[in-house]
């Protein structure tokens, strides 16, 4: 093969799939750019709907390289490389991928999901899955709570997005529900005035809603009363054991007695 068949060869080749290179770099620059301002775009669209900090820039990143693996795939498509196997293995991994890691996608899903629709928020008191405890961190896989016994509880997200979520804070304002006691003897328009001078001086009580003191229950050995006070979040456990020590001395000073257990045995000769 002399050099004028090896340059009519070059030229042909050239002709055919110049063109085709040629349209393939201008695809892959101007792609680029748009997949950079489509990056941009999501970005500040998350950015003004208030996404949390720690999802925004993942969810940016990915759909950045989604979209460049598309571009790459159109750019070999058009210089000749068939792209069907690529394709392919693409979606074999893709599927391996999510059959081993089925668990830890599921969690991840659950995340994002929380950190889109945010059902609580870092700092809210909350009850899921059996615990009751501050959303101390929100992450991608999992959600960390500290309970009341100051203990950390860390929860998977798949299912803590797929179950009930209680949220004691959204509302600003929770029911503290207490329950006291007092001897059947005792005059209980009396007793209620009394916790409910409690309620009414104690300075974390909210007076709005009313606080409330009613009949519960005609138990065994005593005649419960349904003590309601409403209590911001961040007040709750102190107005809990405040109202349970201020209504037992409130009661002792009325004269209102808190019964034992008692039990009447009748005996016929």
């Amino acid at each position: 093969m002399n050099w004028e068949e090896i340059f009519n060869q070059a030229k042909e080749y050239i002709l055919k799939y110049g063109i085709n290179v040629v349209g393939a770099i201008l695809v892959l620059i101007v792609g680029l750019w748009i997949i950079k301002r489509i990056s941009k775009s999501a970005n500040s669209t998350f950015k003004k709907r208030n996404m949390d900090d720690s999802l925004r820039p993942f969810l940016t990143g990915l759909i950045s390289i989604g979209l460049k693996v598309l571009l790459l795939i159109s750019v070999a498509g058009m210089v000749g490389i068939k792209t069907t196997s690529f394709i392919a293995i693409i979606g074999a991994a893709g599927l391996a991928v999510g059959l081993a890691l089925q668990g830890s996608l599921a969690n991840f899903a659950g995340g994002v999901l929380i950190l889109i629709f945010k059902p609580f928020k870092t700092g809210d008191l909350i009850e899921a899955q059996g615990h009751l405890g501050v959303v101390k961190e929100i992450q991608i896989f999992v959600t960390k709570l500290i309970d009341p016994q100051n203990r950390l509880v860390v929860i998977p997200n798949g299912v803590l997005s797929n179950g009930d979520i209680r949220n004691y804070t959204e509302l600003g304002q929770v029911r503290v529900d207490l329950s006291i006691g007092i001897a059947y003897d005792s005059d209980i328009k009396k007793a209620k005035e009394a916790l409910l001078e409690v309620l009414h001086s104690h300075d974390k009580v909210l007076q709005d809603p009313e606080p409330f003191v009613g009949v519960q229950e005609l138990a065994d050995s005593a005649i419960n009363l349904a003590v309601r006070p409403y209590a911001k979040p961040e007040d709750y456990w102190e107005v809990y054991f405040d109202v349970y020590e201020d209504g037992k001395l409130a009661l002792d000073k009325a004269g209102i007695g808190i019964p034992f257990p008692q039990l009447d045995v009748m005996v016929k000769k």
